[in-house]
């Protein structure tokens, strides 16, 4: 769905804002999936908060597309809380 919000942004965001928003979508799962392998629930937290992160950045992101170039990102926006909440109760889950 972010790419598809890149596509519809000017051509002058293609190497900033654009790009920014792609790594840090991007980097949710990767290091969910990272945590994960290493195999030790510190770790994992470490790396799960980490994609928290990523995911504050893509909210963040994708409020300044909304509000610099007018774009309906509101399925995203809504995603993205999705994935907070999953996110939060992984870590929590993790910390018990």
């Amino acid at each position: 769905m972010v790419y598809i919000v890149c596509r519809k942004l000017p051509k002058e965001e293609t190497y900033a804002l654009s790009d920014q928003l792609k790594r840090a979508v991007v980097s949710i799962p990767s290091n969910i999936a990272e945590g994960q392998k290493r195999l030790n629930t510190q770790e994992t937290i470490q790396f799960s908060g980490i994609a928290l992160g990523s995911v504050a950045e893509t909210e963040t992101q994708l409020l300044l597309v909304q509000r610099l170039y007018k774009l309906d990102v509101s399925k995203e926006l809504a995603l993205v809380e999705e994935v907070t909440r999953m996110l939060v109760g992984l870590i929590k889950s993790l910390r018990k």
